[in-house]
């Protein structure tokens, strides 16, 4: 436990695991084993040992609280929800499961009854940023602006990462410049949690239908699919724009920051590379690499869309395309929404390609889903590379 509270996790683990050998089935062991393979990225593992911590002692409030936090980090939200209301019954004045609850809850679009759990933990540690965020958070859910943007400015204290993500939600509520782009760890996060649910909740719910939409578009610019081109599916996401890219591709590429999105997406086996890489970094380390560049409901994740135009112009060969979509905004070049996505005005992005020689080859306009039961408007664009 000293060499877990220094950050030696591994360190930790092996002497968790010596302990565990010394004596089998002793619970805290089992327990904490759980939480620094959680903390190393091995939710298999944590997956596991939580559960067994918990059926060993189903009434403590400490194993249920590190199972709940495993499974909202896994994204099995309800499990994690039964888990960590359970620890707060047990244990009302631990905070840090009451904001835990919450956020799950919110996930699950729960916000009214994440409420409650998410002011108690910041009246438990009223100097927490990371609670207050939380608040902030669940307060711009519930459409409470002005309070969202109070708890937020109360986070800003922090410095580091806190504080980032607490700038970008106050600038998607109208207070302050929206940066260039949002913090790496926020979208990375966002998509983590999001991975186990993607899907169905896109196609589903948001009737999202973005890819094969971009990929009409690809056929009306011209470009059949013969299964001939090299193409790197930016932001693949679980795969489902690769799925939509396959008929193009005799060798296809997917990157994503997310690496549980990553893990879905291999599971589809349709590409022949998956990486973990932001964006522009993937493209600048890969010149005249590719004959198709793809990003579907990629770029409403950036502000400043200038680095990646260039990045995936030098990415393509002579001749080859980049299609993309945008949220489609008006006048500003982009401006941050109230949903923490960008949107950009469409004769600034094309302006913007002019000057990496990407040339104009098919546009259209469409909703590329439902956001609060509005359609969200958007526009499609293919680019040939001069």
């Amino acid at each position: 436990m000293a060499r877990h509270r220094m950050g030696d996790l591994q360190g930790a683990l092996g002497f968790y695991r010596k302990s565990a050998e010394l004596v089998p089935g002793e619970p805290n062991t089992i327990n904490l084993i759980g939480i620094a393979a959680r903390q190393l990225g091995d939710m298999e593992t944590a997956l596991a040992f939580s559960a067994a911590a918990v059926e060993l002692n189903p009434e403590s409030p400490i194993f249920l609280a590190a199972r709940g936090a495993t499974l909202a980090e896994a994204g099995q939200l309800e499990g994690a929800v039964q888990a960590l209301t359970k620890a707060v019954t047990l244990r009302p004045a631990d905070a840090i499961s009451r904001r835990n609850l919450g956020q799950a809850l919110c996930a699950l679009g729960r916000v009214g009854e994440a409420m409650p759990h998410l002011r108690e933990a910041v009246a438990l540690t009223p100097q927490d940023p990371e609670a207050q965020l939380a608040l902030a958070h669940g307060l711009r859910e519930g459409g409470a602006h002005a309070a969202a943007a109070e708890a937020a400015r109360r986070a800003l204290s922090a410095g580091g990462e806190v504080a980032a993500q607490a700038r970008f939600l106050l600038a998607s509520l109208g207070e302050g410049k929206a940066p260039a782009r949002p913090p790496q760890d926020y979208v990375r996060t966002l998509f983590d949690n999001y991975a186990p649910r993607f899907e169905a909740e896109l196609t589903g719910t948001l009737g999202y239908q973005t890819p094969d939409a971009l990929a009409a578009l690809l056929r009306r610019a011209g470009l059949e699919p013969e299964g001939r081109l090299d193409v790197l599916d930016a932001g693949c996401g679980t795969g489902l724009s690769g799925q939509a890219l396959r008929p193009w591709a005799r060798h296809m590429v997917g990157v994503d920051l997310s690496p549980r999105m990553l893990d879905v997406a291999r599971q589809r086996g349709i590409y022949e590379a998956l990486e973990e890489a932001e964006l522009v970094t993937h493209l600048a380390a890969h010149r005249g690499t590719y004959d198709l560049v793809a990003a579907s409901d990629v770029l409403n994740y950036l502000g400043d869309l200038a680095p990646a135009l260039n990045a995936m112009a030098a990415s393509l060969r002579p001749g080859g395309h980049a299609a993309f979509s945008l949220e489609t905004g008006q006048g500003a070049p982009y401006a941050l929404g109230e949903g923490m996505r960008y949107r950009h005005d469409p004769a600034h992005v094309l302006s913007l390609a002019a000057a990496t020689r990407l040339s104009p080859v098919e546009r259209e306009e469409v909703a590329l889903r439902e956001e609060r039961g509005a359609p969200v408007a958007g526009t499609l664009l293919v680019l040939r590379r001069d």
